[in-house]
């Protein structure tokens, strides 16, 4: 079978009219981002801002057609209102006569640029009670490791947890959690999420190949990752924990901007210069008017296994220093053990691998005290979390 290319999905978008009727979608120069991976492909279309709701059977069609290549597997298209420099705006499609102008909204956000933005509405998602971000300001500090087990730590403190993996360029949920294969789409284009553990998941892993190198642009990550939230079966959750990539670049302002976050956990090593990029993640959520629920000090200490002497090998205190200068509640010091190393990797995270040692207690307590914050800043009583 021939490679599929992006010369020939575009060959197929050539027979989908745009909205003046008159011309295609890609003479129209609406269409971008195309991506192919495993015999499945993404693209996005630009649209109106205003107009986003009424293309939707533009964007089912333009689905349509790709699907119909031979040799695809599966067809992701997305609509998004921010274009390339140099192209030209899509034009803007009339409503019929007597139809009320349409309140749509797209999956992309507008750059301030330094300009006093209006306040946002950010729509809920139907069965989830709260929504917590795990964020850091740089990469290689334990965040998805803190992620995963906060999330089980949650569950195994009694409450109905999901964790949604929006690190769209290193998703590493499917190893963390050892699950293998694809989640099954149902009708609407609604994803059913996969599951171990008792915690509903969903990855971009669960999608594409693990070593495929994800190129995207902005406009498709953030659509990508608000399908992901929006277009998957949830069903009725306590928390849904979301594992940020790691920074403060296009994906966590998407999701600060558009998710209604019940707050943020920031991950950080006890080092000065984790702590400095730390501050970053905190000014960010603090701008975008998203409470902090605190502090994870990762990789806070150090004991040997065949002495048990302690060793403070990146420092110790400093997140918790940091914490308490900038008034966030300091969560708990995760020890560096090579047990925690080892199940993640093995996709049997410690809280589950070993729920009644010593690092699963840390992650439970952590757990405790997130929850408290969120049902504090929900302005409801917190109940009762009680574990032996």
């Amino acid at each position: 079978m021939t490679e599929l290319t992006r010369e020939q999905v575009l060959q197929a978008l050539g027979r989908v009219r745009g909205p003046d009727l008159d011309r295609s979608i890609v003479e129209l120069k609406m269409v971008s981002d195309v991506f192919i991976s495993d015999g499945k492909v993404y693209f996005s279309i630009t649209v109106p801002a205003d107009q986003a709701e009424a293309l939707e059977p533009l964007r089912q069609a333009a689905e349509r057609t790709v699907k119909a290549i031979p040799g695809v597997k599966g067809v992701l298209a997305s609509l998004t209102a921010e274009r390339k420099q140099g192209t030209a705006p899509a034009p803007r499609p009339q409503p019929p006569a007597g139809a009320p102008a349409s309140q749509g909204h797209t999956h992309s956000h507008a750059h301030s640029h330094g300009q006093p933005q209006p306040p946002r509405t950010k729509a809920g998602v139907p069965g989830i009670e709260a929504i917590i971000a795990v964020a850091s300001g740089k990469g290689g500090v334990g965040k998805s490791t803190t992620a995963v087990n906060l999330a089980l730590g949650l569950k195994a403190n009694g409450l109905r947890v999901g964790i949604l993996d929006a690190d769209v360029y290193g998703p590493s949920m499917p190893r963390l959690l050892g699950i293998t294969g694809r989640p099954q789409q149902i009708e609407n284009r609604i994803i059913v999420p996969m599951e171990n553990y008792g915690i509903k998941v969903m990855s971009m892993g669960f999608l594409v190949d693990e070593g495929t190198a994800m190129i995207w642009r902005g406009p498709m990550v953030q659509s990508a990752l608000m399908q992901m939230l929006r277009e998957v079966a949830w069903g009725d959750l306590d928390v849904l924990v979301v594992d940020m990539p790691p920074g403060t670049g296009d994906a966590q302002l998407t999701m600060a901007q558009q998710v209604p976050l019940s707050g943020a956990v920031i991950v950080s090593t006890p080092q000065d210069l984790a702590l400095i990029d730390a501050r970053k993640g905190l000014n960010m959520f603090n701008k975008v008017e998203v409470p902090v629920l605190g502090i994870v000090e990762n990789m806070s200490y150090f004991i040997a296994p065949d002495t048990g002497n302690r060793y403070d090998i990146f420092g110790h205190g400093g997140a918790r220093a940091e914490a308490e200068k900038i008034g966030v509640p300091f969560l708990g010091e995760v020890p560096l053990t090579i047990s925690i190393r080892e199940t993640s990797d093995a996709g049997t995270p410690i809280v589950v691998s070993d729920p009644d040692g010593p690092q699963a207690a840390v992650y439970r307590q952590i757990a405790e005290k997130v929850w408290n914050e969120v049902k504090a800043h929900s302005g409801r009583t917190a109940p009762a979390i009680v574990f032996e």
